[in-house]
């Protein structure tokens, strides 16, 4: 093994006399002991810090997946109330088999049991897809008939259970409204935007349905989140530039310098000498400091242990002499 400094192994020259080499392996080991509290005292290094937390890859997929917005648009709308009496023009149940409810529409080419909701003048009616029409209509432009109970909410009138009609709200037949779809039904129909009755895309299962509006949103959430996860990466990688100085170096600076010739006594002056100064640098840091306080304790510690081993081998050199 090799020591610092380029000595050799002992640590110490030959050609120093007795005394001066043991002053010499004093200075060396409080140099040692010195550097491993400066070392000690610093901050842990970036790296050594927990990595920032990574959001999952399919947090922003499950909205769509669990059908929030399918899709989305906007259409004419009409009522009906089809209870199979045949006073409304029924001509029997409805064609998904359920009994004639609120929040029952009739679609011309949506699947049957298709789920979503209705928009209008800021009022928002659920539905599901359960009969089939309009029929003449939907060549104009009108895609869904609404039942007359949520027609009447949405217009401020009141279903009128004679007439199967609704009433108090100004003679009102149609309104525009915004529709959402939240899921699609299992059976035939197009998973689009409506068409008219009279296309027959009722009859066909869809094998190629809407493509979700939010997925250019999705996408954009994600490219967000991926940069933010390199800016982290970056971060965490890069080493960080202490700005705070380091008050422990400054104290072995301020120290005075210590005579290696002599006796082992110059040693022991240099320790005290040591001790002595490194106070002083401290008082004079900018600030407090957690690593100025810890290498200042390493050289405080460095400092008294050197002392003693210094007053040994002084008594043995006497010894020696005598």
């Amino acid at each position: 093994m090799r020591l610092p400094f380029g000595l050799p192994e002992n640590g110490l020259p030959k050609s120093l006399p007795y005394q001066n080499r043991l002053a010499t392996a004093a200075l060396v080991g409080a140099g040692l002991l010195v550097s491993g509290g400066v070392v000690s005292a610093l901050p842990a290094s970036p790296a050594a810090a927990a990595p920032a937390s990574v959001a999952s890859p399919g947090a922003d997929t499950e909205p769509v997946a669990n059908g929030v917005v399918l899709l989305q648009g906007s259409t004419r709308a009409s009522y009906f109330w089809d209870d199979s009496s045949g006073r409304a023009g029924d001509t029997g149940l409805p064609a998904s088999g359920k009994p004639m409810q609120k929040g029952m529409i009739a679609s011309p080419s949506w699947p049957l049991f298709t789920e979503g909701y209705v928009v209008y003048k800021g009022k928002k009616a659920k539905f599901f897809v359960g009969d089939r029409g309009p029929g003449v209509p939907s060549n104009s432009g009108v895609m869904i008939d609404l039942d007359a109970k949520t027609f009447a909410d949405l217009t401020g009138g009141r279903f009128n259970p004679a007439t199967l009609g609704v009433d108090g709200n100004g003679g009102m037949g149609h309104i525009d409204v915004k529709y959402v779809v939240t899921k699609w039904g299992d059976g035939v129909g197009k998973k689009n935007h409506p068409v008219a009755f009279s296309t027959g895309a009722w009859r066909y299962r869809d094998a190629n349905p809407a493509k979700p509006p939010q997925t250019a949103l999705v996408k954009a959430e994600q490219s967000k989140k991926s940069v933010k996860t390199q800016q982290a990466i970056q971060t965490f990688a890069k080493p960080k530039i202490m700005s705070e100085p380091l008050t422990a170096p400054e104290a072995i600076i301020a120290a005075k310098p210590l005579a290696l010739s002599g006796t082992a006594g110059a040693a022991e002056q240099g320790v005290r000498d040591l001790g002595a100064n490194a106070p002083v640098a401290a008082e004079t840091s900018t600030g407090p400091s957690t690593a100025a306080s810890l290498a200042l304790a390493g050289v405080l510690a460095a400092g008294g242990g050197t002392y003693l081993v210094a007053g040994r081998l002084r008594r043995r050199a006497v010894a020696e002499e005598s």
